[in-house]
């Protein structure tokens, strides 16, 4: 590169970084003087974000169908809907939320009274992913709000058109000591994890996840990681095969495979297989169409997001396929349209990367199973996941194999539906992530729970020094009794 290029291109990022750090410092300033505001304030924000939101939804569905052929219907079933569930959730319960919440006294602390309050952490950074950019912008940035921070957002460059709507539209929303939205690519996130944030929120690959968690060290910054991994699946013989096979396929082939809870490959007990894999055939065919044609030509089927995915996929299924597996549906690629059709695949040998990888494509194997103690061993040979299935008649099968298998969250006669639930937890464990978001959970990420103790009867200084014998008499008097 030419050195008078190479300095442009340094002091334009330079001014880039002036420019990012100008707006944390803005922020910084905002939320030290206003503490999160009152309700009402909260509230107001949220009112604008939700009409916001409403104004753009057919903006929305230009930009997801520029970025990589997203759905109509996916896309208010994926990205709207649950945005304005978590905001109208919020809203709801916010009041609850910021209430005090007080705390009966232990026998030690008798003549004090005690409290929790959530106060905000204050300047908050959100680093969301491109495969779904909209949802999983705006649902941090609701707890975010609902909590009295303030925000930074850094949306995925994978998705340029989904970016660039989300920053046109908060710009309108809201000043930039409020919310601001961080287009680019890596050199600003770098800029960004550069910075002293109250807390960060990271939706994105266990790889990434750790470069994150890293940076935040560095100023012993709070995290919330929601990562990923390979979420398993297990039908047993009880199971319902007709409709395993239905929400399977749905919940696999929904964003082309591009999804972090996605079912990542199937257990299926050895006396049902063949009829689950001929079930499960005839729901992609039902869903997309019972020809490779059909199916490119589906409005209802995503894309890969891009060729470098487009790439990493269609390796994992060569390879698998030169080792010995079987393809148990229509085969088709199109690197032009980025193109893959949904992929069943059966006897895939272990070493293949598919069985380590996350896939996060359109691409399942089945693995059959004789005993569920053998299924428990291989799940558990890998990283925790981010979610587990099971699908099953026998509570004792379902309730073995959710005391033996740790995931983030599990469902059970489904799959994917627990995102949708506000006031369950979501999140990971070990690999697949670290905190918890979602409504009240979500509230509590982006707060501190501060304790608050008012002393009204002095107890505790009747075991100031001098340590006479009748001090060293009740300090063993409160070890056996009251500790």
């Amino acid at each position: 590169m030419d050195s008078n290029v190479a300095h442009g291109t340094h002091s334009i990022f330079d001014e880039r970084k002036t420019s990012i750090r100008k707006i944390f410092d803005a922020q910084v300033a905002r939320a030290r003087a206003e503490r999160g505001g009152s309700r009402q304030q909260r509230l107001e924000k949220l009112d604008r974000l939700e009409a916001a939101i409403i104004a753009n939804v057919d903006a929305l569905r230009r930009a997801s169908a520029a970025d990589f052929r997203k759905p109509v219907t996916e896309i208010e079933l994926s990205e709207i809907s649950p945005v304005l569930g978590e905001l109208r959730h919020a809203r709801k319960n916010l009041r609850k939320w910021m209430k005090s919440r007080r705390v009966r006294p232990t026998l030690t602390m008798l003549g004090n009274t005690a409290e929790i309050r959530c106060e905000p952490k204050g300047v908050a950074l959100i680093i969301s992913p491109w495969n779904y950019a909209f949802n999983l912008s705006l649902g941090p940035l609701i707890s975010a709000i609902a909590a009295g921070n303030n925000v930074m957002i850094k949306p995925s460059e994978m998705t340029p058109n989904v970016s660039g709507l989300l920053s046109t539209m908060l710009q309108d929303v809201f000043e930039e000591s409020e919310v601001a939205v961080i287009e680019g690519g890596l050199e600003e996130s770098q800029a960004l994890l550069e910075l002293p944030f109250d807390h960060i929120f990271f939706t994105g690959s266990p790889q990434v996840g750790r470069i994150v968690a890293e940076a935040a060290s560095r100023h012993l910054t709070s995290v919330t990681l929601e990562l990923g991994g390979k979420s398993p699946v297990v039908v047993d013989e009880t199971a319902n095969i007709a409709k395993a096979a239905k929400r399977i396929a749905w919940g696999k082939f929904i964003n082309n495979g591009q999804t972090c809870i996605a079912p990542d490959h199937v257990y299926v007990e050895e006396t049902v297989c063949s009829e689950f894999a001929d079930e499960l055939q005839k729901n992609i065919d039902k869903f997309f169409g019972q020809s490779t044609e059909a199916r490119m030509a589906s409005k209802d089927y995503c894309r890969i997001v891009n060729l470098k995915h487009f790439q990493r996929v269609t390796s994992l299924i060569d390879e698998a396929i030169d080792a010995g597996a079987r393809c148990l549906t229509l085969e088709k690629r199109d690197e032009d349209s980025l193109f893959i059709s949904p992929t069943v695949l059966e006897n895939v040998p272990d070493n293949c990367r598919i069985m380590s990888e996350e896939i996060f494509g359109p691409v399942l194997p089945l693995i059959r199973y004789q005993e569920l103690s053998d299924v428990v061993r291989d799940i558990n040979s890998r990283p925790k996941p981010l979610a587990f299935y099971v699908y099953s008649k026998n509570r004792g099968n379902v309730e073995y194999l959710l005391q033996e298998i740790p995931s983030g969250d599990a469902v059970v006669n489904h799959n994917l539906i627990h995102f949708l639930h506000k006031r369950l937890p979501f999140g990971g464990i070990g690999n697949s992530g670290v905190g918890k978001s979602h409504g009240h959970h979500g509230f509590l990420a982006f707060s501190h729970e501060r304790s608050v103790v008012s002393n009204h009867i002095g107890l505790v200084d009747q075991l100031f020094p001098p340590y006479t014998p009748m001090v060293e008499r009740m300090a063993v008097w409160i070890r056996r009794f009251l500790s």
